[in-house]
């Protein structure tokens, strides 16, 4: 369903290349508990303060499932779109790290929770792709290294030991960094409208392990190299372009890829080595056999399924169809849950198209430049919608619109109110405005002249007429009595 005008391609010095991304993105499935163990799996913590006998490997103990993390993992193939397999198994992935005291890691291999599914991606307002899912599977964290804490040892800590996470992979379908960007930044939003990840890549509940390759157009796939835990979309898009341009280098210059794990250092602007993938077969799995097969039925699927919120790409489209709004708008409030609802509360009722123009122009520009989100504005759904029904009724301009936000945020207050005890009522009294346009006419007689010449100097005189009035004035009266008496 690629509505992309273009192919993209990078210059290399020997002509074109085109980038080929995959991604596995590890998202933290929101659940209290572990995802087989009853240990908090909550953020922070003093070190191995959330960690049960399960997860530091004591001899005996044995895993049970969290069915929550099974409901939201199944919930969220559901907005992906994807097959949901009612049959999964659950193996051991083996491979020594000093924090994994078990020696493997509990995943799903050959036969995961959630098969193949869809995501649609905005790259721009004109340009829509889709992108394939391959899968979804559940696994656990591993615990965390420390190496700042003494100058001679490393430590351990087991926290996130356990903690599920989703690993959703897909498949090859992105062709620049603008894609990738578009593709984490859309998937993170369908998490948090599920409620299934909270999406925090600082906190690294959200990361990203990004496969890029590159060839010749046309040419079958190159070899890729996985750059690992990628944590913020900023840095994906630079680690695509600089691994990208890595390549080409190597190549132009008649050398081959080693197919390999690379960190990107966002300091250097690089990435680099962290382990070879010669090896095929890097990883042992083998099924776990402290775990039966998970099983549910199709009735469990269709239970989680009646209950997920309005997706976004609904939303986007009942916003098009209902509110008639412009597709990019429409997808600009529906990028977070809480804006699409503080939207629908302000139009409610209302001129929409103004309601959304107030909202992400005047409202979300001031929350971005003072840093803060939609629940924390000073200025609520319902004042904003007031300062709307005020411009739709004429009882003041656009202009004064303006300054009246700027009271309610940093004053509050009701917006009628205060226009009714500061006097920002728009005249609307033809007389009135009459008498301030003929001064302005009679003080300018040389524009006047101009004006008759070129009809463009009339919003000079409107103006004009708005400084006489302190901006009160209703500027399509001003713009009508201007035109008749000045004969434009």
């Amino acid at each position: 369903m690629s509505e992309k005008a273009s192919a993209k391609y990078l210059k290399g010095a020997t002509g074109d290349w085109e980038i080929v991304i995959g991604m596995e993105i590890h998202a933290q499935v929101t659940s209290q508990a572990k995802l087989f163990s009853g240990a908090s799996a909550e953020y922070g913590g003093a070190p191995n303060d959330h960690v049960s006998l399960v997860d530091a490997a004591m001899p005996g103990m044995l895993p049970v499932i969290n069915e929550e993390c099974v409901r939201q993992a199944v919930r969220t193939g559901l907005g992906l779109e994807a097959q949901i397999n009612l049959r999964s198994i659950f193996d051991r992935k083996n491979y020594f790290y000093p924090d994994l005291p078990q020696g493997y890691q509990i995943s799903q291999f050959k036969h995961p929770i959630v098969g193949e599914g869809m995501v649609i991606v905005d790259v721009s307002p004109t340009e829509r792709i889709s992108v394939g899912i391959e899968r979804l599977h559940l696994e656990q964290d591993a615990g965390k290294s420390m190496h700042d804490l003494s100058p001679t040892e490393s430590h351990v800590d087991l926290n996130r030991s356990g903690v599920a996470l989703m690993e959703i992979v897909s498949k090859p379908d992105m062709r620049s960094a603008e894609e990738a960007r578009a593709y984490v930044s859309k998937l993170r939003t369908i998490l948090r409208y599920i409620g299934s990840c909270d999406g925090n890549m600082e906190q690294g509940s959200l990361r990203a392990d990004v496969n890029v390759s590159v060839r010749k157009p046309g040419e079958k796939l190159g070899t890729r190299c996985e750059i690992k835990n990628v944590n913020s979309i900023r840095f994906i898009g630079q680690a695509i372009e600089v691994e990208a341009r890595r390549q080409i280098g190597i190549l132009e210059d008649g050398g081959v890829i080693a197919q390999e794990t690379r960190l990107f250092d966002p300091g250097k602007g690089e990435t680099r080595s962290m382990r070879s993938k010669e090896e095929a077969h890097d990883y042992r799995y083998f099924p776990d056999p402290d775990l039966l097969p998970l099983e549910f039925d199709q009735a469990y699927v269709d239970g989680l399924k009646a209950q997920l919120p309005e997706l976004p790409d609904a939303k986007r489209a009942r916003f098009i169809e209902q509110y008639g709004l412009p597709p990019y708008d429409a997808g600009v409030l529906v990028m977070e849950r809480v804006s699409a609802d503080f939207f629908e509360q302000t139009a409610k009722g209302r001129d929409a198209k103004l309601a959304a123009n107030w909202v992400i122009n005047e409202l979300f520009g001031r929350l971005n430049k003072e840093g803060l989100d939609v629940a924390q504005s000073p200025v609520s759904a319902a004042a904003l919608g007031a300062i709307v029904d005020l411009i739709s009724s004429n009882v003041i301009s656009g202009k004064i619109a303006k300054d009246l936000f700027e009271i309610v945020w940093s004053e509050g207050g009701d917006p009628a109110e205060i226009v009714a005890a500061r006097g920002m009522k728009q005249v609307t009294d033809t007389s009135a405005i009459e008498a301030a346009v003929d001064a302005v006419i009679a003080a300018n007689p040389d524009k006047v002249e101009q004006a008759k010449a070129k009809p463009t100097m009339l919003g000079w005189f409107v103006g004009q007429v708005m400084k006489e009035t302190g901006g009160k004035a209703n500027p399509q009266a001003v713009n009508d009595l201007l035109k008749r008496k000045l004969d434009v």
